[in-house]
């Protein structure tokens, strides 16, 4: 079984810093917000997009599937009380020649592989589509 460890820390009153093995990362836990970080809810929708791509750089060999650049796009709706995310829209962009039943094929591999998408569309409605880029 795979753990995963992060710690973070309050530096002062604009924000908090978190650290995984060699690398470090700004967080906006202000109350006023701060545009150089993301927010918690932002980090969330990162972390599906960041499932999502590292799902598509494991299949694609696999699968032979070539591509030249993936972009995905997150938009999350909150409710306030209780508050939590109620659902999370995406668009998966992949620019490739591959044939259409193909792009399904790697769409449907990053719907049923990936851990973090797995666990939020069990918990948040997470829904979406995978398209072309022209």
């Amino acid at each position: 079984m795979l753990e995963y460890k992060v710690h973070a820390r309050r530096v002062d009153a604009n924000g908090s810093l978190a650290t995984c093995k060699e690398a470090e990362l700004v967080i906006d836990t202000a109350l006023a917000g701060r545009p150089d970080a993301f927010n918690p809810a932002e980090l969330f929708l990162a972390s599906i997009a960041a499932c999502m791509l590292k799902g598509i750089e494991r299949v694609s060999p696999m699968l032979k599937f070539e591509l030249r650049g993936v972009e995905v796009s997150l938009e999350a709706k909150r409710q306030d009380a209780p508050p939590r995310i109620i659902s999370v829209d995406y668009v998966l962009t992949v620019d490739s020649d591959e044939s259409d039943q193909r792009l399904e094929l790697l769409h449907t591999n990053v719907r049923k592989y990936g851990t973090i998408f797995n666990t939020v569309a069990e918990s948040a409605g997470l829904n979406g589509k995978l398209i072309r880029k022209t």
